[in-house]
């Protein structure tokens, strides 16, 4: 192997068994009819692992491959899924230092990320040769032959998806990233099956050892043969023989009381505490420009962040293993900022911002020219988590993973701080009740209960989030926003100031990819991942559906449009067509698997897709670089008059003003 598993002596022990097993079967190494026998140890009902592995021996090249996988769960009665994480310590990733990642809190799940990549090894795999549906083709991993099928056993359905090489790894040693085209459905169970795989000199690669003693029903550890007896039985209802299978295994998806249920318990306390109140607030500055007014202050959150809340801190989980308000600071002064409108003949609708990468509240000054003209206030607090104060924690956390809690806490604690924010702008207890927000004669600037949610960037990613659990707004929008950080940052122009300290911490490009996946597991509850599947369908109890307007920028270089498709796809969007001009993307079909928007249909999504003149992203899992891919068009809508008044017009009637007029929709804000 290029690169040997860390513990080498382990993997020798299981392949001589497994080898010895294969040779006795009289089976072909791959592709016979080798059929699916068993052991005489196994009862016939036992189809599950009731222990879980240490590594599996079906991907010898790192300990977690292939993941996302039911081998590394145990029973579990008490959770919706009858499963829970059970990743034993030490298999997870080793940073350079030899420390391995802390997966205590992962392990609190009762199974793996909605937005999970699917990863194996394949040596010398061929993408292409082999056919595998590339992000440009969607469509072709659902035919009849696909060399890749997920099956969602619960819904009896396959799964859409793309698939690549990781291209951050040397060309002999890439593993194979599948990525679903929406979210995965929250507590489902899946099955990996790949078959008829190419390598580079166009010859059918074998199977491995291990996974042709499974096949033979002689596995080594006997165990992890429990799940294949159902297993190869789904595969061969969906039509997926034995011949040319070439490696399947299969995992189960987080409950959605797994994904949202800390959030949602801090949600439901503090409202169950304000009752039908605000929260106490301090104004400390007010300074007007004439057609503006920019208020500065604190309101009170509780805080269920150990400490004072501040980077470092996390949940204090209660034996529920839920979080518990702190008790020796209780109460976190959160900072906020808002822009009024000072010549509103009547108190205008709110908006509730959400900045951008590792930003801060002062972003929600780009709205001012909406209180000039008299249109809407905007307010804003820090995305705590994933905000400037947190930079210096991030180098701590991107060189020792297991410290990735302290993030994950902060941001759920930042979407509650965004709740008493729209409660505040909603209540006539609220903001409305101070000077600051009042006009000279005491008329209140802010209509109470008008207030709605724009987040762009990574206010787009967290915002779905945010709203999905919130009753303060029921109309959002969504710029350039995306779904599932595992998937979107390696896609990032931004990311590689970053990489540089992950990639020193962690210099294995396997490594890399599950590092991210592990991660992913405590993302899930602070961004769209989580909670995207009760955004505009199926919310969660006592909290309404929303209306949504995303905004994508094509060839976007910080949040890449495949990431922004995922969410559209996962929040059931129709797209405005037509999409782009012809010729202008690489896809068979772009925005595959978005039906158009028909005129005048009642909007839930809408996804409306913007060119600025960028080239087409890349195809692969790597950044866009200028000048080869142009400028970056992330920001160009917050120029273009027309994404604006689509914004606005959406915001405060439900229904955009389709400026576009029936075309593809395109600006020139990037080369006037």
């Amino acid at each position: 192997m290029p690169h040997a598993v860390r513990i080498t002596g382990r993997w020798v022990a299981l392949l001589t068994v497994a080898t010895l097993a294969v040779g006795c079967s009289g089976s072909d190494s791959n592709g016979g009819d080798s059929g699916v026998a068993t052991t005489d140890t196994l009862a016939p009902g036992d189809t599950a692992m009731l222990e879980p592995l240490f590594c599996d021996p079906l991907d010898e090249r790192a300990c977690l491959l292939p993941w996302p996988n039911d081998a590394f769960t145990r029973p579990d009665d008490t959770t919706p899924t009858g499963r829970r994480l059970d990743i034993l310590d030490g298999a997870a990733p080793q940073n350079v230092d030899g420390v391995p990642i802390d997966l205590t809190d992962q392990n609190r799940a009762d199974g793996f990320s909605p937005g999970s990549s699917i990863l194996a090894f394949v040596p010398m795999l061929d993408v292409e040769r082999t056919g595998i549906a590339p992000s440009t083709n969607i469509a072709a991993s659902l035919n009849d032959d696909a060399p890749i099928v997920i099956l969602d056993t619960d819904a009896g359905t396959r799964v859409a998806y793309w698939a690549e090489l990781d291209a951050t790894g040397p060309v002999d040693d890439q593993v194979l990233i599948v990525h679903p085209a929406e979210a995965l459905a929250e507590g489902h169970h899946f099955i990996v099956a790949l078959r008829n795989l190419v390598d580079t000199d166009g010859r059918a690669i074998q199977r491995t050892p291990a996974f042709q003693s499974m096949l033979d029903g002689a596995p080594e550890p006997p165990q992890r043969a429990y799940p294949f007896r159902d297993l190869f039985a789904a595969l061969d209802t969906a039509g997926i023989s034995t011949p040319g299978l070439y490696l399947a295994w299969d995992f189960t998806v987080a409950s959605a009381d797994s994904l949202s249920g800390r959030l949602l318990h801090m949600r439901a306390e503090t409202y169950d505490g304000l009752g039908n109140g605000a929260p106490a607030f301090a104004v400390t500055t007010a300074t007007d420009d004439g057609t503006v007014r920019t208020v500065d202050g604190t309101y009170d959150v509780p805080n269920y962040l150990t400490g004072d809340g501040s980077p470092g801190n996390k949940f204090d989980l209660g034996p529920d293993g839920l979080p518990r308000q702190n008790t020796d600071t209780p109460v976190l002064h959160v900072p906020f900022r808002c822009v009024l409108p000072l010549g509103a003949a009547t108190p205008v609708p709110a908006i509730v911002y959400g900045h951008g990468l590792m930003g801060t509240l002062d972003e929600v000054g780009a709205l001012s020219f909406a209180a000039a003209a008299g249109l809407a206030a905007a307010c804003a607090t820090d995305e705590i988590g994933m905000s400037s104060t947190d930079l210096p924690n991030l180098v701590t956390v991107l060189g020792n993973l297991s410290h990735f809690p302290e993030q994950a806490d902060r941001m759920q604690q930042g979407l509650l701080n965004q709740q008493l924010l729209g409660r505040l702008l909603n209540s006539p207890t609220g903001f409305v009740t101070d000077s600051a927000f009042q006009s000279g004669d005491g008329h209140p600037l802010v209509a109470n209960g008008a207030t709605q949610f724009v987040g762009n960037s990574q206010g787009g990613i967290l915002g779905g989030a945010a709203s999905a659990i919130s009753t303060e707004w029921s109309r959002v929008v969504l710029g350039v926003p995306g779904i599932t950080y595992s998937l979107l940052l390696p896609r990032s122009s931004d990311w590689p100031q970053f990489a540089s300290v992950f990639e020193q911490a962690y210099p294995d490009p396997a490594d890399r990819l599950l590092a991210m996946q592990l991660i992913q597991l405590l993302w899930d509850r602070g961004e769209n991942n989580g909670y995207a599947q009760h955004l505009t369908s199926d919310p969660y109890p006592g909290i309404p559906a929303k209306q949504v307007l995303m905004i994508e920028a094509f060839g976007d270089h910080q949040v890449a449009n495949v990431s922004t498709e995922v969410l559209a796809r996962t929040l059931g969007a129709a797209a405005l067509q037509p999409t782009l001009a012809s010729g202008r993307s690489k896809d068979v079909v772009p925005q595959w698997g978005l039906p158009g928007y028909t005129a005048d249909a009642p909007i839930t999504a809408l996804l409306e897709m913007w060119d600025f003149g960028t080239p087409a992203p890349p195809t692969v899992n790597l950044p866009p670089t200028e000048p080869e891919y142009g400028q970056d068009p992330h920001g160009a809508g917050s120029r273009e008059p027309k994404v604006l008044q689509e914004a606005f017009t959406f915001l405060f009637t439900g229904t955009p003003a389709f400026v576009c007029g029936g075309l593809a929709c395109t600006s020139t804000v990037l080369s006037g």
